[in-house]
């Protein structure tokens, strides 16, 4: 008689992917656009530079703007997606999209982020793109949740790097913290903008014991890191993903950790990690070679994240089947990632802890006991991307 151990350990099929409880927690939602939308915001908005204005054409050109392997022309991309995010009804389009596209794929919460100020070409004020954006991620949930899913989703507020209104956008995240934004990111080329320069937003947050998030170790290497953390404070890492370069791992095995690779495990700081961006960014080789193979063995607090759907052609879902078959993870190991990601999000600790006990492992403990009834009926469909 086979145990039910043996079956446990069993790789998820594609269909069991997409309907386990997923947790993301490093979303750009000026990277995740319908390519249709863009196309039919373009034509709304008066916006003519599109590329391309098939769909589907244009869906190709964007992946491929986006495999280059720099960082900076991977940038590049968005001029046409926050082009056409201009006016309120556009932006509440893409947020109640957005988080619609999100739940379909079965995340049960989900943290998008922003940069306000760059949603102001069309007269808007940063209040009113706020505003614009929480009233379409609400719609959004109420579209998922009348399809019979569940998502929550929570706006985070970036500042550009390069550009001078942090302090600004961190006070912004501070007002509507009640309201839908549940916290601050600073995004944009690393080498030459250190997030040194931002200290004064990062004081702030601190003082309003508000949370953070920033953007490093993705093209730039560990001084990023260090400073994002020991000078500014971050309560996660936006990628981190060059940690590994002070991980080494000798031939014999065994592996040595640096003084901030023990800093950032020991005081399990999470790690935004992204796979098919950073393939696409250079800073992974490929999904077998990405560092959260090793990150996931020495048990970094380590979370499985898209950063952008439409660049990336991605998916929580496909990001998780890249690795499922590069490092052989189960549903075991899926719902690791879902509940450190769950464990790191900026909204309360009971509700992290309801979401982990009441949604996420009963999800895993349901698609996980399936093979017991393989025998009686197909069981596709059976369990709910919220479990």
């Amino acid at each position: 008689m086979t145990s039910q151990t043996a079956h446990v350990g069993n790789t998820p099929s594609s269909d069991q992917i997409r309907r386990a409880p997923k947790v993301l927690l490093h979303d750009h939602l000026d990277g995740g656009l319908r390519p249709a939308t863009i196309v039919e915001l373009a034509r709304d908005t008066g916006y003519a530079q599109l590329p391309e204005t098939d769909p589907e054409k244009l869906g190709l050109w964007f992946r491929e703007a986006a495999d280059s392997g720099s960082l900076e022309r991977y940038l590049e991309t968005f001029s046409h997606t926050v082009g056409v995010m201009q006016t309120h009804d556009a932006l509440v389009r893409v947020a109640r999209e957005c988080a619609e596209d999100l739940a379909e794929d079965g995340v049960v919460y989900a943290e998008v982020r922003y940069a306000p100020e760059q949603h102001l070409e069309g007269g808007l004020s940063l209040e009113q793109v706020v505003e614009a954006v929480n009233e379409g991620f609400r719609e959004g949930e109420r579209a998922a949740r009348a399809a019979g899913r569940r998502i929550r989703v929570g706006a985070l507020l970036t500042a550009m790097r390069h550009a001078a209104r942090s302090l600004e956008i961190a006070e912004l995240a501070n007002r509507y913290r009640d309201s839908g934004v549940v916290g601050f990111d600073i995004a944009g080329a690393e080498a030459g903008h250190p997030p040194t320069r931002h200290l004064d937003a990062f004081e702030y947050l601190k003082r309003e014991n508000n949370h953070f998030t920033i953007h490093a170790g993705e093209a730039f290497g560990l001084p990023s890191i260090w400073q994002a953390l020991q000078w500014c404070g971050a309560d996660r890492l936006g990628h981190g993903v060059r940690i590994i370069d002070d991980i080494q791992v000798h031939e014999d095995g065994t592996v040595e950790l640096g003084r901030l690779a023990s800093y950032v495990r020991d005081k399990r700081i999470p790690l935004e990690l992204c796979p098919s961006s950073n393939l696409q960014t250079g800073a992974a080789s490929s999904y077998a070679e990405h560092p959260i193979g090793l990150l996931r063995r020495l048990l970094f607090r380590a979370t499985v994240n898209t950063d952008n759907r439409l660049m990336s052609h991605t998916s929580m879902s496909r990001e998780f089947e890249h690795l499922v078959e590069a490092f052989g993870y189960t549903l075991d190991d899926m719902q690791w990632f879902s509940v450190n990601a769950m464990k790191s999000a900026f909204i309360p600790f009971d509700e992290r802890l309801a979401m982990i006990n009441d949604v996420i492992k009963p999800g895993y403990a349901a698609l996980k006991s399936e093979w017991l009834f393989k025998g009686t009926a197909s069981t596709s469909g059976s369990v709910g991307p919220e479990g």
